[in-house]
């Protein structure tokens, strides 16, 4: 159990004196004026472990600095390859929740990762977790009077095939970097549209994760509507959640600004604009193509990882004896 009492708080906050201008500058950023609330999400992340703590925020505001994060949201994707991201990296935001939480929607299934190479699919996921932090969280805090800085994430299993695994590397390199960077950022993750590929691995997984990750997750049955109205209105449910049908359309339609994970919807529009916006601004920043050191896979997560792929080998051999 996380203890994070104020003199465990004080206790990381005395760690953190000698912090230099640079880590102090991409905290602030990390923060936004809530500093004691993100030393929590640390804490939580490391069991209340004060030393551990204060290692993994040291790690990430040094990831942040070297990697240019705090500038990341002034470096535009060219506007052709950016489309070609979102058609194969299904990701978008549809709505909030009614406790004003942003809701995540993401098509695991359906993303195929095969547009471009890897680390652009890293760095528009960089993008959309600093857009999130810094321009969506400080905006819902704002109109509903109280600190927001967690979010939901609805996941679309719709499509998933063993194939996914040849994306296994890219996949298991993004949620380090959410973990190790953006800890506890996440109040709840629904599963909808579960196919047996999924089942069969998540009776493996399952156990693996732990116990503040396992009471996060719902799987939820078909695609989740009732569930997730209990959380949501329906304008906020994920395209992909609502009654008139779950499967995601391969191919956008120009003006559909239902489909969050579409490049016309409003959440993406506002997003690049902005991003636009900002290279306009920082003049100075160099616009050269981002690049971003991967940080090593959590010992925990690399077991996942390989139980996942052990997993999937075992259900290609029955799906090939089946066949």
């Amino acid at each position: 159990m996380c203890i994070t009492n104020q003199e465990v708080i004080k206790q990381l906050e005395s760690l953190l004196e000698n912090l230099d201008e640079q880590q102090k500058n991409t905290f602030q950023n990390m923060h936004q004026g809530y500093p004691t609330e993100t030393l929590v999400r640390f804490l939580k992340a490391r069991d209340g472990n004060v030393v551990k703590a204060h290692k993994m925020l040291i790690d990430c505001l040094q990831w942040r600095v070297e990697n240019e994060i705090d500038n990341v949201l002034a470096k535009p994707i060219p506007p052709g390859l950016y489309r070609r991201l979102r058609d194969s990296q299904l990701m978008g935001m549809s709505g909030f929740t009614k406790e004003g939480l942003p809701v995540i929607a993401i098509g695991v299934g359906l993303s195929t990762f095969d547009e471009s190479f890897d680390k652009y699919y890293i760095q528009s996921h960089i993008q959309m977790n600093e857009y999130r932090d810094r321009v969506i969280m400080p905006r819902a805090t704002k109109n509903h009077g109280r600190h927001i800085d967690t979010c939901v994430k609805v996941l679309d299993m719709t499509g998933l095939k063993l194939s996914a695994l040849n994306q296994l590397k890219l996949l298991t390199a993004i949620t380090t970097i959410d973990d190790l960077n953006y800890p506890e950022k996440t109040d709840a993750y629904y599963i909808v549209n579960v196919p047996y590929v999924f089942s069969a691995c998540w009776k493996v997984v399952r156990p693996l994760l732990q116990e503040r990750t396992r009471k996060k997750v719902h799987v939820l049955k078909g695609c989740g509507t009732e569930e997730l109205l209990k959380v949501m209105d329906y304008a906020s449910l994920p395209h992909f959640c609502r009654k008139e049908g779950s499967r995601v359309p391969q191919h956008h339609e120009a003006g559909n600004t239902e489909n969050c994970f579409f490049i016309d919807h409003v959440f993406h529009k506002q997003l690049y604009n902005y991003i636009e916006q900002q290279a306009i601004f920082i003049e100075s920043i160099s616009q050269d193509s981002f690049h971003v050191d991967l940080p090593e896979p959590d010992p925990v997560d690399a077991k996942i990882a390989k139980t996942i792929e052990t997993e999937f080998h075992k259900l290609e051999i029955q799906n090939g004896l089946t066949n």
